[in-house]
């Protein structure tokens, strides 16, 4: 190669290089010199002149029999903003094709959620091959593989295997959220292919990247602070919802703030940008605002100042007979009249809904909730759900939440919120720590000075700390919720001045037979099958329970989840998961077989559902909650279970509406339909004290005096009505 040509040819490649925005190498006039950067340069010209911007700066290849590492990175990964495992990536040049090898792994509350994948490409990012195996959650696990040959697909889910059509445009292979490095390839694809609305994705479904402007993120670390632009777009179709993520100027992705696959607030941070976490965490949560707003604006709805309801039978919630022809008047938000259509005055100037063959109830409750996504707001309504009780959030997200739909900025339930706190150790979730009552009392007045009803206990709180969080609590004024901690007993925390215990594992444990101290993890897993109901150590926790008033959710459509395999399907008794988004519905339904366990666990599920009428009988107050589960449908299902358990209709009814009502101190104002009470109702098809499995045909949900279409809420964030 003569020097002239390779001078033209330096000058061809820098022009390149410089319009990607990687024109970062000097140039010296060195003839020695030229020769490995032309070596460099020719390895990557190809994928230059089809690419403008497919990677990022890139080292020059080392003299290895190895394929050359041509970039690296690592991600901390984050719950709740508590770092908790690290992804990192390689991608190496591999002939003509791209290599890239990915570890993702964290660990959750004590168990270990590891995740592989690797991931072949053209130069320009076409896929060619693509293979993930591990765990994307705690109870979520995934075995996949993808092959793209001679423009046909071939696709492996476990030991199933099928050929797929292949898409006649651009198209990307990824499957969910993780790992990061896989959504940080397919926007550069995007970018790179046309930027196309809507992004076809395999083994299934689309996706739709949108950039949402320019951000400037204040970053400190050992060589003092800086200020640096960044990009930030949205992901929809990849997850159930929206995710926010940040690029810099070479696509190299720096922060992607999403929900794993329990639903939960997760965040994947780029090494360097840690000191942005929370600001990050804000900005994605101001553009979820946005959006809600928007979606708000998709939705019809009857604003009219003064709405009467007629026709339809009253079921009131109070235990009353249901009252046939009736009449419901709400002006301003308030009921003003409901009982009989005869004794009813109809104002002149009501917007009047014809409830004929309906009925018509309180709003629901969900006393178990975690928003944790702007799309829970519209589900949440369409299953009819006007009040939640979120039980541990995001501080800054869920109170901006909460203000935007107070303030009619957007759309969704009441929001009620109890402060998550936890102490160090082995199953610590989330950032608020009390490892000392002096911390206890901080956060208890942090979260009161923000509008907190409770205080909600996690696993590792120590008793002192726990009793110091309820002493303040309760001088505020506030209740306190939550779990039973790690090495107490719920008489224990009960007697420190927790109030309400949330899920029924933790009643079970303290009704179980005594069990030697050595006792493998089996033999505790199998006691659970085992308690006897009149034995003394289940009559003494139901006395104690009944005595100190505690408050029970037990969230035992969550624990039915947990027993479904592929002998005992998940739609076979929630036939919600054929109604979910497309992204929800491959991970609800793909279970496992059945294996020495499973056994175990439904006798384990059947003697809670038992434990749950006993407290029922006894007098102690259950309240329906979900912890999420099936979005919208798994309320139905816990109000279902509990006529399982011995509730009648009427009684799981009012643990939806009356009785979280009293649990919250807001019985005054909610939880039937009365005059004076907030205009919180639904309107069902069929009579659910005659079915209570008409609960689930909810048309019309009214909040705060507006009415909406249920079918309309469903579809909005892409569910069937």
């Amino acid at each position: 190669m003569t020097p002239q040509f390779e001078t033209a040819l330096l000058s061809v490649i820098l022009v390149c290089l410089l319009r990607t925005g990687r024109g970062h190498l000097r140039i010296q006039s060195s003839t020695n010199m030229r020769k490995p950067i032309l070596t460099f340069l020719l390895l990557t010209i190809s994928a230059c002149l089809v690419s403008t911007a497919v990677l990022p700066a890139i080292a020059a290849p080392q003299q290895s029999d190895a394929p050359a590492i041509v970039e690296q990175g690592k991600f901390t990964l984050h719950k709740f903003e508590q770092p908790i495992g690290q992804e990192t990536y390689e991608i190496r040049r591999d002939g003509d094709s791209l290599a890239v090898k990915m570890d993702f792994k964290f660990t959750d509350r004590g168990t270990p959620v590891p995740l592989s994948a690797t991931f072949r490409c053209a130069a320009d990012l076409t896929p060619q091959a693509f293979e993930i195996k591990g765990q994307t959650a705690r109870p979520v696990s995934i075995d996949e593989a993808l092959t793209i040959e001679a423009g046909k697909v071939h696709f492996r889910t476990r030991d199933k295997q099928s050929d797929l059509a292949s898409p006649s445009g651009p198209f990307f292979t990824i499957a969910g959220y993780a790992p990061a490095t896989m959504q940080m390839l397919m926007v550069r694809y995007w970018a790179t292919h046309g930027s196309p609305a809507q992004l076809a994705t395999l083994p299934s479904g689309t996706v739709k990247i949108e950039p949402r402007g320019q951000d400037t993120i204040h970053l400190t670390g050992k060589d003092g602070a800086k200020d640096e632009k960044l990009d930030r777009y949205t992901i929809e179709g990849l997850i159930w919802g929206r995710e926010t993520l940040w690029f810099d100027e070479n696509r190299n992705l720096v922060a992607a703030i999403s929900t794993d696959a329990e639903f939960d607030h997760f965040e994947a941070i780029r090494d360097g940008y840690e000191s942005a976490l929370g600001d990050f965490v804000g900005r994605a949560g101001a553009d979820g605002m946005s959006a809600l707003s928007e979606i708000s604006k998709g939705i019809s709805g009857s604003r009219a100042p003064t709405l009467a309801i007629v026709g339809g039978t009253l079921i009131d919630g109070t235990g009353a007979a249901p009252v046939l022809d009736a009449a419901v008047v709400i002006h301003d938000g308030r009921i003003v009249a409901a009982g009989p259509r005869s004794k009813v005055k109809i104002p002149k100037d009501a917007n009047v809904v014809d409830a004929h063959g309906k009925t018509i109830l309180p709003g629901l409750w969900d006393m178990h909730a975690h928003f944790e996504q702007v799309e829970w707001g519209p589900i949440y309504l369409a299953a009819g759900v006007t009040t939640v009780r979120d039980c541990g959030n995001e501080f800054e997200f869920i109170t901006a939440v909460r203000d935007a739909i107070a303030q009619g900025r957007g759309l969704g339930p009441r929001l009620l919120l109890a402060g998550i706190v936890d102490g160090t150790g082995t199953y610590t979730i989330g950032v608020e720590r009390v490892d000392t009552p002096d911390q206890a009392r901080m956060w208890t007045d942090r979260y009161h000075a923000a509008g907190f009803q409770q205080m909600k206990i996690y696993s590792s709180v120590k008793l002192e700390e726990l009793k110091a969080v309820a002493d303040e609590a309760h001088r505020l004024g506030m209740t306190v919720t939550g779990h039973i901690p790690e090495g107490l007993t719920a008489y224990q925390a009960i007697e420190a001045g927790q109030d309400q215990i949330n899920h029924i594992g933790y009643i079970a444990d303290i009704m179980k037979a005594p069990l030697p101290e050595n006792a493998s993890r089996l033999d505790r897993f199998k006691a659970g099958a085992n308690i006897d109901l009149q034995s003394p150590e289940a009559q003494k926790a139901l006395a104690f329970l009944k005595d100190h008033h505690t408050v029970v959710d037990p969230t035992i459509a969550l624990m039915e989840f947990f027993t479904a395999t592929t002998a005992k399907p998940p739609a076979s008794f929630e036939p919600g998961v054929n109604k979910v988004a497309p992204e929800l519905a491959e991970q609800l339904t793909d279970v496992a077989p059945p294996n020495d366990r499973s056994e175990i666990g439904e006798k384990v599920f059947e003697k809670e559902l038992a434990i749950i009428g006993a407290l029922h009988r006894a007098g102690i107050p259950v309240v329906a909650g979900t912890d999420q589960t099936v979005p919208g449908h798994s309320l139905h299902r816990e109000i279902e279970l509990y006529v399982q358990a011995g509730f009648t209709p009427m009684e799981a009814i009012q643990a939806a509406t009356i009785v979280s009502a009293r649990a919250m101190g807001l019985e005054k104002e909610s939880g039937t339909v009365e005059k004076g009470k907030r205009g919180d109702l639904i309107l069902v098809n069929g009579n659910p004290l005659e079915n209570i499995h008409n609960i689930r045909n909810v048309e019309y949900v009214i909040t705060n005096g507006t009415m909406f279409h249920a079918a309309e809420l469903w579809q909005s964030v892409g569910f069937k009505p």
